[in-house]
């Protein structure tokens, strides 16, 4: 199509003359319990807030409204190839069972504004968690089953959880991680103690229960059930919290990103027809994890609110049992639209690179393929082209926006594609590149991609009781902008191209982890003496972690060994997720005269990309000993 048949210039015109007019109008789609008093107060919050004065609940938005009108349509599909499963969930089920686990939460103490983690695999009794969670006005804080003790502690401590939701164990692959020995370690290195844990049994691993803490989820709402006990929507503020979400923090503490109510639901409705061009009652599938933002915006709470049948995934795009399992699911379900990774399309090309496994499914409805989560290369664009003959659509978001920043609009009518550029800005986003002084670049000059303030609807008001956090996170580096810390540039047709981080987040599969975090693991080893990760391209998955470490003087030990350690430890520490696998041991560290390690320059060298010689550089003869160590091991251009 070409951009003269698309509706997206129109509608963008029509929502920068009238902003306020433009949601006012979205949020129609959507019940409320009390209309807002303002659709937008300048004055609240720290950059304003969206539909202030209005109280709504999402789960009723969700789920209870459908059910009048789509009550036996599959609200929810549980595929499940690791264990052999598959169960449809329609929304009248969904309605019940989901009152009734909010009940078991009531009865446990979870009263609006108290905090519920969920730390649960990809089963259907998480949403059900979420969406019980939004029914009762309680916020949840997702955190992803794989992730180790640890970082499970540290949002624990965070959060504050009145009660965690958890499961006995999690499958990946042919593997079955058991939870139950993760949490208990977690609560154990907490400061702050959740009163009780429901947790799930799982066929695959049953878990001993803690008789003070623990309760056992299914005989709970067993026994809500047999005595018809079912929670009401509770009325919330738009501006109250629905969830808190944490991305990796450049400290090592992480960032709690908070969703509001009101404008979650106004900007997710929006996207589900405007942006991904689906309709209510059509099979929408998202194939992430709800651990992550992309598994709370569209494998939860967007496909519900649209009134779309989801699809809740738990497996591999390989391996589970091979390269065509998204085919499969695909052709199960009569799924019209995918949203997943690159690196989930690099993996299937790589096992089967001229798509064979293809010819043996019916792909007849299937009409677009949406990735994000990391840069989509160009080669795995045309690929998915080829084989699948629909709109393969590159878009960029991320956890603090919750909905697509920048994309090809099916929607409305799609633009011209321009391989490696997520096309264009979405209502509501002001787009712009500055340079380092603050000052706004001509088109093709790379800089640092930021939007203008206010932030629209569905996009975090703040940091979990950390708002002085938020501004010096987000908005202080350039005043009216909010900072997204991607660089790039804006082409002369004003199409975004988001060339990669401005900081030391590296995205692994599009799982954004931080290389200081791992830093902080290496150096806890006592033959450490110092330390630096950086990302290092990976045709897989987009960037895997590689760390240089120099050892303490007088160690008598192999360094083979210790890197062994090394690569261990970090797999404990941050969990398989970071794919921590190569520790190099170096004797010094390139650093700038003020003692700045200069990891950028060593990513270049190891991605084979030019490179100078820093003019801060202490002793410039140490970055061709680390292209030497790099070489040893098979890297480096």
């Amino acid at each position: 199509m070409s951009s003269a048949q698309s509706r997206y210039h129109e509608v963008y015109a029509g929502w920068q003359s009238d902003p306020v007019r433009f949601w006012e109008e979205a949020a129609r789609e959507i019940d409320w319990i009390k209309p807002a008093e303002k659709v937008f107060d300048s004055q609240a919050g720290i950059y304003g807030r969206w539909f202030a004065g209005a109280e709504c609940n999402t789960c009723y938005n969700a789920v209870d409204r459908h059910v009048a009108t789509r009550g036996e349509q599959a609200a929810i599909i549980y595929d499940s190839p690791v264990t052999n499963t598959k169960r449809s969930i329609t929304y009248a089920e969904l309605r019940d069972e989901v009152a009734t686990l909010a009940a078991v939460l009531q009865d446990m103490g979870v009263a609006k504004g108290d905090r519920v983690v969920i730390y649960m695999p990809m089963i259907p009794e998480t949403s059900f968690a979420m969406l019980a969670c939004a029914r009762i006005g309680a916020i949840h804080s997702v955190v992803f089953g794989g992730f180790a003790a640890k970082e499970l502690a540290t949002r624990i401590d965070d959060a504050k959880p009145k009660i965690i939701l958890s499961a006995s164990c999690g499958v990946e692959g042919a593997r079955v991680i058991p939870y139950k020995p993760l949490l208990d370690e977690a609560i154990a290195l907490s400061s702050s103690k959740p009163e009780a844990c429901l947790v799930f049994q799982r066929p695959q691993l049953a878990c001993a229960l803690d008789e003070g803490r623990d309760r056992d989820w299914a005989s709970a709402v067993d026994a809500a059930r047999a005595e018809g006990r079912r929670a009401e929507c509770v009325p919330v503020a738009a501006t109250d919290p629905l969830y808190v979400l944490y991305t990796s923090g450049t400290t090592g503490i992480p960032k709690g990103v908070v969703r509001d109510n009101g404008g979650h639901m106004v900007a997710l409705k929006w996207s589900m027809g405007h942006f991904f061009g689906v309709e209510p009652g059509e099979v929408f599938w998202a194939a992430s994890d709800v651990g992550w933002v992309v598994g709370h915006s569209y494998i939860v709470y967007g496909p519900l609110l649209h009134g779309c049948t989801a699809i809740l995934y738990e497996g591999k795009p390989v391996g589970t049992p091979d390269a065509g399992a998204y085919w499969r699911v695909i052709s199960d379900h009569g799924v019209v639209t995918l949203f997943t990774a690159p690196t989930a399309f690099r993996a299937i090309k790589k096992e089967d690179p001229k798509a064979e496994l293809l010819k043996q499914y019916d792909l007849s409805s299937f009409r677009a393929l949406f990735l994000a989560g990391e840069r989509a290369d160009p080669d795995t664009v045309k690929w998915a082209e080829d084989i699948l003959q629909v709109p393969v659509i590159d878009h960029w978001w991320q956890t603090e926006t919750g909905w697509p920043v920048a994309g090809n609009p099916l929607g409305l009518g799609a633009l011209p594609v321009k391989h490696g550029s997520p096309t264009v800005p979405m209502p509501g986003y002001t787009l712009d590149v500055l340079d380092e002084g603050g000052r706004s670049v001509g088109p093709n000059t790379m800089g640092a991609i930021v939007i203008k303030l206010p932030l629209p609807p569905g996009a975090l008001p703040t940091l979990w009781q950390a708002d002085q956090r938020f501004r010096e996170s987000y908005l202080s580096v350039y005043p009216g902008y909010y900072n997204t810390s991607d660089a790039g540039y804006l082409d002369e047709d004003g199409y975004i191209w988001v060339m990669g981080r401005t900081d030391d987040i590296i995205n692994v599969a599009g799982h954004r982890l931080s290389t200081g975090g791992m830093e902080e693991v290496l150096a806890s080893h006592q033959a450490v003496a110092e330390c630096a990760v950086i990302g290092v391209k990976d045709a897989l998955k987009g960037e895997v972690p590689c760390g240089f470490v120099v050892l303490k003087s007088g160690i008598d030990r192999l360094p083979e060994e210790i890197e062994a350690e090394l690569v261990g430890l970090v797999r404990e520490k941050i969990g398989p997720v970071a794919a921590f696998k190569l520790a190099i041991t170096v004797a010094r560290l390139p650093k700038t005269r003020s003692g700045k390690i200069l990891r950028g320059t060593m990513k270049k060298i190891a991605d084979g990309d030019p490179w100078s010689t820093p003019a801060t550089i202490d002793d410039p003869m140490i970055l061709s000993e680390i292209g030497d160590a790099l070489k040893a091991r098979g890297l480096s251009g």
